[in-house]
């Protein structure tokens, strides 16, 4: 059940959100084997006056959140941050060196799905 928000800065067209919200639902399926289903992102658009990076206001960058059941491995989480990371440049033109994303693993009693169940009471 990973979910995903992502901040990006504003200015890219609809097209180009369209197809990095499809990149990075694929690169979770394909790093992790995530059932697409499954998978959720958000995309927010931040405007350049609201972001600093090593004290430049406006500097670009994009910040994934991604939400997990806990159980990855060390190697399904790197393949995991390597994939989104190049889905954000391959679909939206920013750098990898850019790019930051912030894993954040819940136990299955802490992780609600479909139905109103916790990811345990779903069997997971």
């Amino acid at each position: 059940m990973p979910i995903l928000t992502i901040k990006i800065p504003v200015g890219h067209s609809s097209e180009q959100k369209k197809s990095l919200l499809k990149g990075l639902s694929d690169a979770v399926v394909t790093s992790i084997g995530a059932p697409l289903p499954s998978v959720r992102v958000t995309l927010e658009e931040v405007a350049a006056e609201h972001t600093i990076v090593a004290g430049e206001i406006g500097k670009t960058m994009t910040l994934i959140d991604v939400a997990l059941i806990s159980g990855r491995t060390p190697e399904q989480k790197a393949a995991l941050i390597a994939a989104l990371s190049q889905a954000v440049e391959d679909k939206a033109g920013i750098s990898k060196e850019f790019t930051r994303i912030l894993l954040h693993e819940f136990p299955t009693t802490d992780m609600g799905l479909t139905g109103g169940l916790a990811a345990k009471a779903d069997g997971r």
